[in-house]
């Protein structure tokens, strides 16, 4: 009997959480596969090769199959699982990690990136000792506190020397990740979304596919294998056109204006800025509604014409004459209760029914399982850039979650809801992103909550922290 943690856990028809599975055969595919409705690392056909193990519990009616991507040049190599309900009945998964691996001896330490909003991703190490050592995020987003990264060194493995192991997760959620060492200090390596506040039902035919995770091996130290994700990450991860351009010198103005926009007065900072060669100028939170204070209107996404007369079409004129682009910030995932938005439809926004609405920054997070928010969504923001005079977009996202429901779902069906958001999500970025394609996109959740591949699959540029210090970002 094997009592190390699971890699999954399936229920079954007679509510048991057993399942054996046997080998049924494998695939060998030339170059990478997709994985639905998820961000992934890719690859053509000549740059990698992809193993597909084919694993079935009869008596469940369940088939798992295994995904093992190894990349030529840079010697990644990607995991990912789908389960598959080919039986009769209904079963129910409980866990359902994206890669578990055993090794015969456990390194020495681990080393997470740590932190909370403003001093993200400081490094942390721990030694391996008897027992589990994890990280995790349950807050919704990867996180300030924890990003979805971890490294496995021996005491003497350095910035060039020794052996690395590094093993992160293209995704943006709930995540768990880490190392279960037994009395002979043999480790089992795991990483995926977190089991809590999780559950898929798998009705008959249906299937669930996990997010990918990418390890990276290196003996040339942490420097080896942080190249090694680079190289994968930066080729092979975002597929945009923005991929190997130089990106644009920015002026936000945010710290300069606050709330308090005015028409006259961005201009005339944009004036200078194009004297002293800034290249884009973005128009930050105030813009839209009723926007004077953080209090109201996110939801709202028309413009302000006392603010801005001309509107955004007429103020990005103005901006491309002096020879500058013009960026816009948004939060679309974010709702204000006093909105039009919230007025209209109180309940697309995530809430437990007859509970309290908890607000951060007095604002409330909507429902992005629901289809017809996805498309509200996908069409406000299709009307903001379709006229061509916006040219790149800050997406925000600025709080946790906390009473995670949605009145949508059955009750069976409430504790998918983290995963459902995040696919919800996925198909906004992606539809975007593929419709605006000389778009760039940045990525940012009240600095570095969500620096992760799975929004980097998406957004080429990201913000990594609200930290403006130059001395402690370049430490």
């Amino acid at each position: 009997s094997d009592y190390r943690p699971a890699a999954f856990e399936v229920v079954g028809q007679d509510g048991c959480c057993a399942c054996e599975l046997r080998y049924r055969g494998y695939e060998i595919i030339d170059g990478s596969v997709a994985l639905p409705g998820l961000p992934s690392v890719w690859a053509r056909e000549d740059q990698a090769q992809t193993l597909r193990l084919i694993l079935s519990d009869e008596l469940l009616g369940l088939q798992v199959e295994l995904y093992y991507t190894v990349f030529e040049h840079s010697g990644a190599i990607t995991r990912h699982t789908v389960f598959r309900n080919q039986g009769g009945g209904k079963l129910k998964l409980k866990k359902a990690l994206s890669m578990s691996l055993d090794m015969k001896h456990a390194p020495a330490r681990m080393i997470q990136l740590s932190g909370t909003a403003l001093r993200e991703h400081w490094i942390e190490q721990r030694e391996l000792g008897i027992g589990e050592t994890y990280l995790e995020s349950t807050r919704g987003i990867s996180s300030h506190q924890q990003n979805p990264f971890f490294a496995l060194v021996e005491h003497q493995t350095t910035e060039t020397v020794g052996d690395a192991y590094g093993v992160s997760l293209v995704y943006s959620g709930n995540f768990l990740a880490g190392v279960s060492c037994d009395m002979y200090r043999s480790a089992r390596v795991q990483i995926g979304i977190h089991p809590t506040n999780f559950g898929w039902q798998l009705d008959a035919g249906e299937q669930f596919c996990t997010p990918q995770a990418v390890l990276c091996y290196s003996p040339k130290g942490l420097n080896g294998m942080s190249e090694k994700f680079h190289d994968l990450f930066c080729n092979q991860l975002y597929r945009g056109r923005w991929k190997d351009r130089p990106r644009p010198i920015v002026l936000n103005t945010w710290e300069a204006f606050y709330f308090g926009l005015d028409h006259q007065r961005v201009l005339e900072l944009a004036g200078r800025a194009a004297k002293a060669g800034i290249e884009m100028l973005v128009l930050d939170d105030g813009w839209f509604g009723k926007r004077n204070s953080d209090n109201c209107s996110l939801g709202d996404w028309t413009v302000n014409t006392e603010k801005l007369p001309g509107g955004l079409e007429g103020f990005a004129e103005k901006l491309h004459r002096l020879g500058l682009r013009f960026g816009l910030w948004l939060e679309p995932e974010m709702i204000s209760p006093d909105s039009d938005l919230y007025r209209a439809h109180p309940d697309w926004c995530l809430h437990v029914l007859n509970r309290y609405r908890t607000q951060q920054r007095n604002q409330l997070i909507l429902d992005m399982s629901r289809q017809e928010i996805q498309d509200y969504l996908i069409d406000t923001i299709s009307g903001l850039l379709r006229g061509g005079a916006i040219d790149y977009i800050k997406w925000d996202m600025n709080r946790n979650f906390d009473e995670v429901g949605s009145a949508a779902l059955p009750p069976e069906d409430m504790k998918s809801l983290h995963v459902r958001y995040m696919l919800g999500l996925y198909r906004v970025l992606d539809t975007l992103t593929s419709r605006f394609p000389d778009v760039l996109f940045e990525s940012c959740s009240g600095g570095g909550g969500r620096f992760d591949p799975g929004m980097l699959a998406y957004m080429p540029q990201t913000w990594t922290s609200d930290d403006t210090d130059g001395v402690e970002r370049v430490g």
